[in-house]
C-alpha cells in the first residue's frame, strides 16, 4: 500500500540539487509523484515502506542528510556549526598555512597546495561520483572536480586550492541565503504559541498547542497569543491581528466573533471554542500554500532547468575542444590551452544561472505571503504581471458587502433623529440587510429605539409596525405611492438618489410622509485609488455584477471603469471568455459564487479574508480583503520578473566577459571560479531584495 511520505533533505545549496535528487528518486521502482521543494527542503512522494526506505538511502548516497519531519530542527544551526561552514573554515585555515609554508619551504609548495586542494575537494568528488553512479554525471561538482584535478596535473596546484576554497565559499553563501528566505516564511509558524490553557470543567491546565482539537474550550489571558483558530464564547477584548492580517489597529471582538491563531489578546480574559486543529489553522494553511507555491515551477524556471541539462555537458565538450584543438591543429602550447580549457570549465558552472529564477520566485512568493498576498506558484506569479484587463465582482469585492445608510432626508417637520427612531423601531425585528443597516446607524448615533408592536412584513414591499401609538410604514417608493400621494419634489429626490445607485425607503407615520432613507452597499475606502493605480499600470478594469444596471453604473462611474450588470454566474463566465479574446485577463471575486469565472480567467484572484474557499478556489488570494492589494499583487509580479531578468543578465553577462578574457589569456583559474561564485552571490543578493518588497502606491486604510 502506497502512502505519502514527507522527508527533510539537508545539504542542498543550489536548485540544481533538486533536479539531481528528483532524478534519482523518480527512477526507483514503486515511487511516484515525487516533489522536492528547494526552499523548505521537503521531499514528498508516494511509496510503500520498502520503497520509502530505498529512496532515503538513494538520497543519502548522493551526499545529503535525510530526516523525518518530526526529527528536523525548527531552525538550523549557525553557519559556522554546519558541516559546510566547518569545511570552509578548515579549507581556509589550510590554505593560509599552505601560503605560509610556500614562503618557508618553496621547494615543497606544490605538494602542500596539492594536498590542501585534494582534502578540500574530497566531499565534492564524493558527490560527483555518487551522482555519476546514480545516472547524474553532469553536475557542478563534476565540473569543479575535473578542473581542480586538471590544474594539479599541469602543476597549478596553488590555483587549484584557491578554486576549491572559493567554490566552497560560494556554496556556503547560497546555503545562508536559502536559509534566510526559508526563515522569512517560517517566522509565521513561530507566531503560534507552543502551549495553550485548556478548560476542563472548573479547572484550567496548560497543554501543548498542537494537541488541541475542534470543540476544545481554551482560555486566553491579556497579552497572550491565540493558539488555534476559534470562536469567542465568553468575554470581550481587543485583538491585535497585525501578524496575520497586517492591520495595525486592534479590532474589538465579542462573543461569536472568530479569532485566527497567532493574533494577540490585548485586553480582557476570554474563552474560545477551537474550530481548527493545529495543522489546519490559518497560519498552517498559509505555510502549506506557500510551500506548494514554491515547489510549483514557473515557466521561466522550467525553461532554465531544461536548458541546463544540455548546457553542462556542452560546457564540458567546449572546454575539451578548447584544450585539445589548438595544440593538435596549430601546434600551440598544451599547457597554455589546457589551462584555458580548465578555466572555461569553471566559468561554465551553471549554478548562478540555475539559481537566477527560483531564488527570485521564492523571495517574491515569501514576500507576498507576509503581506497577505498568497500566490499559488511561480507560473501564477509570472502570469499576473502580464494581465491587460482585470474583471471585478462588485458585492464583497469592490464594495464592503453590506448596505449602509447614506442619506437621511426628513420631511414634514421631522428631524433626522426622529426619522431614524421611527424607521429603526419599525425595522428592529427584521433580519433583512437593509433593516439591519438602519438599526446599526441608530446604535452608532446613540438613538434609543422605542418598542414596536405588531410588526409585520409587507410581502417584500416593506414593513409595518405601531411605534408609540403611531402606525409606521417603511416601504419602497412604489408601495408608498399607493398609500399616500408623493409630491413632485419628493419623487424627483427619490429619482436622484436611485440614479446614484442607492435603494430608497420611504417612511410614513400615520399616513404622513416622515422622510426618506437611502442605503447603498458602499465602495471599499481604497477602491478608487486601487482602480486609478491599475490604470497607471496600463491595466483596464471592468465590473461584472449581478446587481441592477442602475447601481452598477453609479458605482462604476465613481470608479472610472466599465461595467456589465445583471449577470447570472453563467453569464459572468461567458463575459470572461469574451474578454480573454482581447488579451490576458484576471478575475477578482469573493471565491464562492464567482468560482466559475475565477476558474475561467487566466488568473483568478479571491478576496477571501482567509476562508477555505478563498485559499482553494483561485490562483491567488488577498487575505486582507483590500482592493489596493490587487495593484500590489501586479507590482509584486512585475518586480519579480524584472528581478529574474536582471539575474539572468548577471549570470550570463559575467560568463561572456570571462569567456572572452580567458581566450585572450587574461583570466586565471581562481578568477574563473569567481565568475561563477561572484555571479551566484550577486544573483542571490539581488533576489533577496524582494523580501523587502512593499507596494508604495497606496495608503492602506485602517479597519472600520
Amino acid at each position: 500500500m502506497r502512502t505519502r511520505t514527507e522527508l527533510v533533505v539537508e545539504g542542498m545549496d543550489c536548485p540544481s540539487c533538486v533536479n539531481k535528487i528528483e532524478g534519482v528518486v523518480c527512477r526507483l521502482p514503486g515511487v511516484e509523484n515525487v516533489r522536492l521543494n528547494y526552499t523548505s527542503q521537503k521531499l514528498s512522494f508516494d511509496a510503500g515502506a520498502d520503497s520509502a526506505a530505498a529512496a532515503t538511502a538513494a538520497v543519502e548516497r548522493l551526499g545529503y542528510r535525510v530526516r523525518s519531519l518530526s526529527d528536523a530542527p525548527r531552525s538550523g544551526p549557525g553557519w559556522w556549526r554546519s558541516g559546510k561552514g566547518r569545511l570552509v573554515i578548515l579549507s581556509g585555515v589550510m590554505l593560509a598555512l599552505a601560503f605560509a609554508l610556500s614562503v618557508l619551504l618553496p621547494g615543497y609548495a606544490g605538494y602542500v597546495f596539492s594536498a590542501v586542494a585534494l582534502i578540500a575537494l574530497a566531499p565534492l568528488a564524493r558527490k560527483a561520483w555518487a551522482g555519476a553512479r546514480a545516472g547524474q554525471p553532469f553536475t557542478i561538482e563534476t565540473l569543479v572536480s575535473i578542473a581542480v584535478i586538471g590544474a594539479i596535473v599541469i602543476d597549478e596546484s596553488a590555483e587549484a586550492a584557491v578554486v576549491v576554497f572559493f567554490f566552497l565559499v560560494g556554496e556556503l553563501l547560497e546555503m545562508i541565503a536559502a536559509a534566510r528566505a526559508r526563515r522569512s516564511v517560517q517566522a509565521l509558524a513561530d507566531l503560534v504559541p507552543r502551549s495553550a490553557l485548556l478548560v476542563e470543567g472548573q479547572a484550567v491546565r496548560e497543554v501543548p498547542a498542537d494537541s488541541l482539537r475542534p470543540g476544545d474550550l481554551i482560555e486566553l489571558r491579556p497579552g497572550g497569543r491565540v493558539p488555534a483558530d476559534g470562536v469567542i464564547v465568553q468575554g470581550e477584548t481587543s485583538v491585535d491581528e497585525s501578524a496575520v492580517t497586517g492591520e495595525s489597529v486592534p479590532r474589538r471582538k465579542v462573543a461569536g466573533d472568530s479569532l485566527f491563531a497567532g493574533s494577540i489578546n490585548a485586553e480582557g480574559v476570554i474563552r474560545l471554542r477551537v474550530e481548527k486543529a493545529a495543522g489546519d489553522n490559518m497560519i498552517a494553511r498559509i505555510l502549506k500554500l506557500v510551500e506548494e507555491a514554491e515547489a510549483a515551477r514557473a515557466p521561466t524556471e522550467r525553461f532554465i532547468d531544461a536548458f541546463s541539462r544540455y548546457y553542462t555537458p556542452g560546457v564540458i565538450a567546449v572546454s575539451a575542444l578548447i584544450a585539445v584543438l589548438p595544440p593538435l591543429l596549430g601546434g600551440a602550447s598544451w599547457e597554455s590551452w589546457v589551462y584555458k580549457g580548465l578555466a572555461i570549465l569553471l566559468i561554465g558552472c551553471p549554478c548562478a544561472l540555475v539559481l537566477s529564477t527560483p531564488a527570485a520566485i521564492t523571495s517574491g512568493i515569501s514576500s507576498g505571503a507576509r503581506q497577505g498576498l498568497l500566490v499559488k506558484g511561480g507560473a501564477v506569479l509570472e502570469a499576473i504581471g502580464r494581465v491587460h484587463r482585470i474583471a471585478f465582482d462588485k458585492t464583497g469585492t469592490l464594495t464592503r458587502g453590506r448596505p449602509e445608510v447614506t442619506d437621511l432626508r426628513p420631511l414634514s417637520g421631522v428631524d433626522e433623529e426622529e426619522l431614524l427612531r421611527l424607521a429603526g423601531a419599525a425595522e428592529a425585528g427584521s433580519s433583512h440587510p437593509l433593516a439591519q443597516a438602519i438599526v446599526a446607524l441608530a446604535a452608532v448615533r446613540g438613538v434609543d429605539l422605542p418598542a414596536a408592536e405588531g410588526a409585520r412584513a409587507l410581502n417584500g414591499r416593506g414593513v409595518r409596525a405601531v411605534v408609540e401609538g403611531r402606525e409606521v410604514v417603511v416601504a419602497s417608493p412604489r408601495h408608498a405611492g399607493t398609500l399616500v400621494a408623493l409630491p413632485p419634489d419628493v419623487r424627483s429626490g427619490i429619482a436622484a438618489l436611485e440614479a446614484e445607485g442607492k435603494t430608497v425607503a420611504v417612511v410614513l407615520a400615520d399616513a404622513r410622509l416622515a422622510g426618506l432613507v437611502a442605503l447603498r452597499d458602499e465602495l471599499r475606502p481604497d477602491a478608487p485609488a486601487a482602480i486609478a493605480a491599475l490604470r497607471k499600470m496600463g491595466i483596464s478594469a471592468v465590473m461584472l455584477t449581478g446587481d441592477n444596471a442602475r447601481t452598477g453604473r453609479a458605482l462604476a462611474r465613481a470608479l472610472g471603469m466599465e461595467v456589465e450588470a445583471e449577470l447570472l454566474p453563467e453569464q459572468k463566465l461567458q463575459a470572461i471568455a469574451r474578454l480573454r479574446g482581447n488579451g490576458t485577463i484576471a478575475m477578482v471575486g469573493d471565491g464562492i459564487n464567482d468560482a466559475p469565472a475565477l476558474a475561467a480567467a487566466d488568473v483568478g484572484i479571491a478576496m477571501g479574508g482567509g476562508t477555505d474557499v478563498a485559499l482553494e478556489t483561485a490562483d491567488a488570494a488577498l487575505l486582507h480583503e483590500r482592493v489596493g492589494d490587487v495593484p500590489a499583487l501586479v507590482a509584486l509580479s512585475r518586480t519579480t520578473m524584472r528581478n529574474i531578468r536582471q539575474n539572468i543578465t548577471i549570470a550570463l553577462g559575467l560568463k561572456v566577459v570571462f569567456l572572452i578574457t580567458t581566450l585572450l589569456g587574461v583570466t586565471s583559474l581562481w578568477m574563473a571560479i569567481l565568475a561563477d561564485t561572484g555571479a551566484t552571490v550577486l544573483v542571490t543578493m539581488n533576489a533577496l531584495r524582494l523580501l523587502r518588497f512593499e507596494h508604495p502606491g497606496l495608503e492602506r486604510p485602517a479597519p472600520a
